[in-house]
């Protein structure tokens, strides 16, 4: 009795000291201490981009698999979306190799094809992370077949506009699908806790005014409900993209906790640690100079458990020393005494299209058509901001029809009122004006805003087509030499 009173002192003593035994995997289910089941860690990591010149969402992705594996998740707890057209695109310098940093390794070798091209979905990301095998179409089948006592980590790197965040099929990932896919997966009483990591522009939509309270989710995002995220490590850039590579290799936020990770100790560094080292880095150092607000949300009382609950330990990192955070006045290893420079989220695109336009043979065939890519994209951009701009003033007056379509409300309320509605004037926008595009997710606040006026998918179709036509009829077309464009 005396011993059996003893081994339990022992567990609840290391458990209030965030003891650092570790989640055991399927194999290892024997408790080192009190021979009791545990849980094992579960991941789900999405890119939710394609083409080229959304290169670092990948990039990221397949990163963030790296990360995982050599802090000992199994492979078969890992569940990978990513398009998968960019590691052998005809563009991409070293065929078969993504990198996430200038001088990092091929992060590409090994990541797991679960969910690749047509089959990156909505609907297979939340059946897959619901456990949903017979409702998956397409891919490997694999699922987060998870128990009452395990964790789950969710990263997810694209665009976003207010609400939403990007897939390479539509429909878009909406916020109020997002939660409601959560709260099910809570109520199956399958994981004991989550932590989900969102890198793209405004992601604090997706759960500012939203409740995660009692569901043992924390959440950390790369931007507040209002501004753009940032990529990194951009040609021309500092630090850059090696000279044969045109396009962004990693965001600002994603490449913060994963560079972060794989120095520290994580049995050491907090869920809080972390936040902090990444706030610091993607504020551009608290200057917010091209930098943007990482928020928290949901269960905040879960940030003093130990990293290693959801990204393992990496014994190659049981020396480091403890985690310099940016309020004990130190420099952290990761910080750089100048600013970063940083490319909007939204302009990605933009940069490896200049950029290959720039760098290709005058006269060549590469040239003509990079050139031409870079026009139809600007003439398209021009086209979307301008109809949704003559929408604004058809609907609300041409004196208030802008205010009204860029309104924002106050922090801690959720962005648009109905959900299907925010859907439904998406589907009545395209169905005259063309695909939103992922750079036409920026006006994702001007639907949530014509929703929360009241306006119906019947006005706005009637309207949209009014205010494309109308764009269409009197777009001047774009030149690059003509407007003097530089990167």
């Amino acid at each position: 009795m005396a011993l059996l009173l003893l081994t339990a002192l022992l567990v609840l003593s290391g458990l209030a000291q965030g003891w650092d035994g570790g989640i055991l995997m399927p194999t290892e289910k024997e408790s080192k201490l009190s021979g009791k089941e545990e849980g094992v860690r579960w991941a789900v990591l999405v890119a939710g981009s394609y083409g080229y010149g959304n290169y670092r969402h990948q990039a990221d992705v397949c990163h963030a698999y790296q990360v995982l594996k050599k802090g000992g998740m199994k492979e078969e707890n890992i569940i990978v979306f990513l398009y998968d057209d960019i590691a052998h695109h005809p563009d991409n310098p070293h065929p078969g190799t993504i990198i996430n940093h200038p001088h990092g390794p091929n992060v590409y070798h090994g990541v797991p094809k679960d969910y690749t091209g047509r089959n990156v979905t909505v609907s297979n990301f939340i059946a897959a992370l619901l456990g949903e095998k017979e409702a998956i179409k397409g891919g490997s089948g694999k699922v987060v077949n998870s128990g009452p006592e395990d964790h789950i980590f969710i990263y997810y790197s694209d665009h976003g506009g207010v609400g939403a965040l990007g897939m390479p099929t539509t429909p878009h990932l909406y916020a109020g699908d997002f939660l409601e896919a959560l709260k099910k997966k809570h109520a199956a009483g399958t994981f004991k806790e989550m932590v989900i990591y969102l890198e793209a522009c405004e992601s604090g939509s997706m759960f500012e005014g939203l409740s995660l309270e009692d569901m043992n989710i924390y959440v950390t995002t790369a931007s507040n409900a209002e501004e753009s995220s940032w990529a990194t490590y951009c040609p021309g850039m500092v630090p850059s993209a090696p000279f044969e590579y045109d396009t962004c290799l990693g965001d600002l936020y994603s490449v913060a906790w994963m560079e972060d990770a794989e120095i520290q100790n994580l049995k050491k560094e907090t869920l809080r640690d972390q936040y902090l080292i990444v706030k610091s880095r993607t504020s551009n150092h608290n200057t917010y100079k091209a930098g943007s607000h990482v928020m928290q949300y949901g269960d905040v009382h879960m940030t003093a458990e130990p990293l290693e609950l959801y990204l393992g330990f990496d014994p190659a990192t049981e020396d480091a020393t403890d985690p310099v955070l940016p309020e004990s006045g130190r420099t952290n290893t990761l910080e750089t005494r100048a600013p970063e420079v940083v490319v909007n989220q939204r302009d990605g695109d933009l940069h490896y299209l200049w950029h290959k336009y720039w760098k290709a043979r005058e006269g060549s065939t590469r040239k003509a058509e990079a050139g031409m890519d870079l026009v139809r994209t600007i003439n398209h951009r021009m086209h979307l901001d301008k109809s949704m701009d003559l929408i604004g003033k058809l609907l609300f007056g041409s004196e208030n029809g802008p205010s009204r379509l860029s309104a924002v409300r106050p922090r801690g309320q959720v962005s648009v009122d109905d959900w299907d509605c925010l859907k439904n004037m998406v589907r009545a926008f395209e169905s005259s004006c063309g695909e939103l595009t992922q750079y036409g997710m920026k006006h994702m606040r001007a639907f949530a805003n014509i929703c929360n006026a009241g306006i119906d998918a019947t006005k706005m179709a009637t309207t949209s087509a009014e205010a494309c036509a109308l764009s269409a009829f009197g777009s001047e077309v774009w030149h690059p030499v003509k407007t003097g464009f530089s990167a």
